[in-house]
């Protein structure tokens, strides 16, 4: 009886093991994948590959998205306002 609470010790034990690897793989992989994805755009784009600048990317994009919408509901001076404001903060990321 007590060869089989081993053994059975012994494969929930590999188990786990295996599945902890496995994670383990996995994050490391994704977190290689999001380190090539932020260094490729902020590269292309110029900037530098802090948070600070990844948010105000998000938010200039954001705005130009703010933009498209409006125009789609044909509202001439929102999109205006919104273009404008985006691509303010877009040149000025991109200048910097």
């Amino acid at each position: 009886m007590e060869d089989f609470f081993n053994w059975l010790g012994t494969l929930i034990g590999e188990t786990l093991r295996w599945i902890v690897d496995l994670l383990v793989i996995f994050f490391s992989s994704l977190r290689g994948a999001v380190e090539g994805f932020i260094g490729g755009l902020s590269g292309a784009m110029g900037i530098n590959p802090t948070l600070f600048s990844l948010l105000l990317l998000i938010v200039g994009v954001w705005m130009l998205y703010c933009a498209l919408r409006a125009l789609l509901a044909r509202r001439l001076i929102a999109t205006l306002v919104w273009a404008f404001l985006g691509l303010v903060v877009l040149s000025w990321l991109i200048g910097r």
